[in-house]
């Protein structure tokens, strides 16, 4: 860890940690007490990836947390008491009650997009969301979370390439916790570093230990600031581990005991405990004025959340389906001019280079010239005009003249000679003949008279 920090921004990194915990703590009692009506997920180990990340960000800027992110929110502004009264269902939580886990969000004003249970999908609604701001002129940056497990979906690939080509100012998170549910990360990954992945896709990627805050704030914040400057999105793998299992109906007892044991000795909070403590930033004065202030914060909204009612059955077939700006209001909120991104400012020529493969023009402006491998690469300059015919050398210029002379002729126009008469020859009268004869027979000439046109006799003539 470095001292880089001011004071306040080490104790707030600290505060959250702490906090983040004793959420999960609390919650843990309210499952086993059967007040939580749907999973719990727990980021014991964790805390370090949420709070360190979500904390690089700044308050313009937006996220897009996963089942063990609840200490980003915590970051964000989300009150203990919304995450409380979401997991237990209640009338007054983000989403009135209708799930009882994480999928809830803020648009108007913290800025948060709700989890989607299906893993990766949120790479490509988040690539989406940067693209949006930077396209009204915002400046922001967005940010999500994925785990070594999720990093093998193909909608991970799909997300990134489209952040990538779209140089989106998109970072994003992914948590090494070394198990994919009871799949352990070497099983499913054959790279020791998943951040590697980025080389595909040609952007920047950080390795970094996902239990010190500090090295973990600061490898986001440069990614943050280089993401919001231009260059792009930006992956940052973080490991470290899953102390618990996949949720609360998980022993985990598929984890070796060597490394449970191996991960518990490096706790996040402790280790940063003690780095707080040799800088002199923190003493065990300060340590317990913490721990008070949080217990009575959570005290006061664990109270409200249990007082809150339940959702009126009534309300079961409300908010169902968006029904508009009644349901709610989002709209475009511009931070440049409009004329910015429309037409004629925003018109680009309809013109492509591609290194090695020559440039190309639109639809309109004739075929592209290609130069490909050791072949010579075709000159524009040299080439003829599109509306001047091509003179072949072989052709005798008399000739030339004079078939341009019956081209010019309307081919409707065009005077039809007849050939030398022929005399009209009776109707033919059907004779059997043997097969054998009919083999010998040649097919004959039709009798009728040939009509050419003056067209027709130039060019045999010319022949």
């Amino acid at each position: 860890m470095k001292k880089e920090l001011t004071r306040q921004q080490y104790l707030d990194l600290y505060y959250f940690m702490r906090l983040n915990r004793a959420v999960e703590d609390m919650m843990v009692k309210l499952f086993r007490q059967n007040k939580i009506v749907g999973g719990l997920y727990s980021s014991l180990g964790q805390e370090a990836v949420s709070v360190g990340t979500a904390y690089a960000l700044e308050k313009k800027d937006w996220l897009a947390p996963m089942i063990r992110n609840i200490g980003a929110l915590l970051v964000k502004g989300v009150p203990p008491r919304d995450i409380f009264m979401q997991h237990m269902a209640k009338y007054d939580s983000p989403t009135k009650g209708k799930d009882g886990t994480s999928h809830f969000g803020d648009l108007q004003n913290l800025h948060i997009v709700s989890p989607i249970s299906m893993l990766g999908d949120l790479i490509p609604v988040m690539a989406g969301v940067a693209i949006a701001g930077r396209y009204l002129g915002q400046k922001i940056v967005a940010m999500t979370w994925i785990g070594d497990g999720g990093s093998s979906t193909g909608v991970f690939h799909e997300g990134l390439n489209f952040a990538a080509v779209q140089k989106a100012p998109f970072v994003l998170i992914l948590e090494n916790n070394q198990w994919a549910y009871s799949t352990p990360v070497k099983r499913q990954v054959p790279l020791e570093n998943l951040a590697d992945r980025a080389k595909a896709y040609g952007i920047s990627s950080y390795t970094v230990d996902g239990n010190d805050v500090v090295a973990v704030y600061r490898a986001a914040k440069e990614a943050v600031d280089r993401a919001r400057n231009g260059a792009g999105p930006i992956l940052i793998e973080v490991k470290t581990f899953r102390r618990l299992g996949h949720a609360q109906h998980d022993p985990a007892e598929y984890v070796p005991k060597e490394m449970r044991a191996y991960w518990e000795a490096r706790d996040p909070i402790a280790l940063y405990e003690k780095f707080l403590s040799n800088e002199k930033l923190l003493d065990e004065k300060s340590k317990k004025e913490t721990e008070e202030k949080i217990e009575s914060l959570l005290s006061a909204e664990r109270d409200f959340a249990e007082n809150s009612p339940l959702p009126p059955a009534e309300f079961a077939a409300e908010g169902v389906y968006c029904t508009g700006d009644d349901c709610h209001q989002v709209a475009p909120k511009w931070e440049r001019p409009i004329a910015e991104v429309m037409p004629p400012q925003s018109s680009v020529t309809a013109v492509w280079t591609v290194p090695g493969f020559g440039s190309g023009k639109s639809s309109g402006g004739g075929s592209a010239p290609i130069h490909f491998g050791d072949t010579q690469k075709r000159d524009e300059k040299s080439a003829p005009p599109t509306d001047e015919k091509p003179k072949d050398s072989e052709v005798p210029e008399a000739v030339a003249e004079t078939i341009e002379a019956a081209d010019a002729k309307p081919a409707k126009t065009a005077a039809k000679v007849a050939l030398k008469p022929v005399a009209k020859t009776p109707a033919k009268v059907p004779v059997k003949t043997p097969v054998n004869a009919r083999a010998k027979n040649k097919p004959k000439k039709s009798t009728k008279p040939a009509m050419v046109s003056s067209k027709s006799q130039a060019r045999k003539a010319r022949r």
